[in-house]
């Protein structure tokens, strides 16, 4: 297993590098100068080509690249045009909140996901299976950001039982700062009130998030426990008088697992290009919509550095979950 990780972490490296290098030359290719973004719309020529030569952006690719590459290695990712400050710190004020809503995203479509999808391959061809699967496609077919709108027309706007935007209440003092996530810093230091707030605000965008993933999850959920119910081992045990029970809980539904898991893993990413719409839409302060503000600035230290982040977590996660795929089923590990 140590060895298997090891190598993992070692794939990553070129992995980055890829992901680097396109969204490099997709913001250098595509005809918007950050140097007049960051000069201003009152600048001159002269002061826009005095900013290009001071950001080496005169070089050639192949060297703006390596230098970019020599900086970032260093833990030195430029300064944002936006907001003036070095854009590892803005990454490190922002990463906390979008972690937070991709958990909890990420665990309310796993527990949702999983229970739906079992239970309708349990109950298989039953109007709960139906139901299931006529919502599990409705889910994928919407649009992220057409329910987060949806969500705040309702809930907000409407019924007024949920907040509009924001990750607290305007004004609220925000919880000490220990892990940046509010829900974790506010149990910790048992300030009870900022934690439901921070609750209620994390609803509607973690909802909006976790749609898809609920829908895939349990589309895959279902399909390996009819699988599993179809086996030749659920077969024998049956054969041999096992009760239905006994079948269900450490044979079928532990073997079930292993797809859903895979599943997880890989929404981890897609919940976290989600958050760019949905963060935007709630003004969630994080790496979406930071990442929207970088875009719409032309602020290419920032998108480089928020891809290269997203990638590594992308890909940590990826190996956690292959992992647990050993730990699951012992015919995985063998592999690793």
């Amino acid at each position: 297993m140590l060895l298997f990780l090891i190598r993992r972490l070692i794939l990553i490296i070129p992995v980055l590098l890829g992901l680097l290098l396109l969204t490099f030359l997709m913001l250098r290719l595509g005809g918007n100068d950050p140097a007049a973004a960051i000069a201003g719309d009152n600048a001159t020529p002269e002061m826009i080509e005095r900013i290009r030569e001071d950001l080496g952006l005169n070089d050639p690719l192949p060297v703006q690249f390596w230098d970019y590459l020599v900086r970032a290695a260093h833990g030195d990712f430029g300064v944002s045009a936006y907001s003036q400050r070095p854009v590892g710190i803005d990454i490190l004020d922002r990463l906390p909140a979008t972690l937070e809503l991709t958990i909890v995203a990420l665990v309310l479509a796993s527990v949702l996901g999983i229970t739906f999808g079992a239970l309708a391959g349990i109950w298989r061809n039953s109007i709960f299976d139906h139901t299931v699967r006529v919502v599990s496609v409705a889910g994928l077919a919407t649009a992220s950001f057409w329910f987060a709108i949806m969500l705040q027309l309702v809930f907000s706007m409407g019924l007024e039982i949920l907040p509009l935007r924001g990750r607290l209440p305007t004004g609220w003092t925000p919880p000490p700062d220990i892990t940046g996530l509010y829900l974790v810093d506010s149990l910790v230091t048992g300030q009870f009130a900022t934690f439901w707030y921070a609750f209620l605000h994390l609803v509607m965008p973690a909802v909006t998030i976790s749609l898809g993933g609920i829908a895939t999850i349990a589309r895959f959920t279902r399909s390996a426990v009819v699988a599993a119910m179809h086996s030749e081992y659920a077969a024998y045990e049956q054969a041999v008088g096992y009760p239905r029970r006994r079948i269900l809980m450490p044979y079928v539904l532990r073997n079930s697992l292993v797809t859903p898991v895979t599943q997880i893993g890989l929404l981890f990413g897609a919940f976290v290009s989600s958050a760019v719409a949905v963060e935007s839409v709630f003004d969630w302060p994080g790496l979406g919509s930071y990442l929207v503000e970088a875009i719409f600035t032309s602020d290419f230290n920032a998108v480089l550095a928020v891809t290269l982040v997203i990638g590594a977590i992308y890909g940590v996660v990826n190996i956690l979950v292959d992992m647990t795929q050993g730990l699951l089923d012992p015919r995985v590990a063998e592999t690793m």
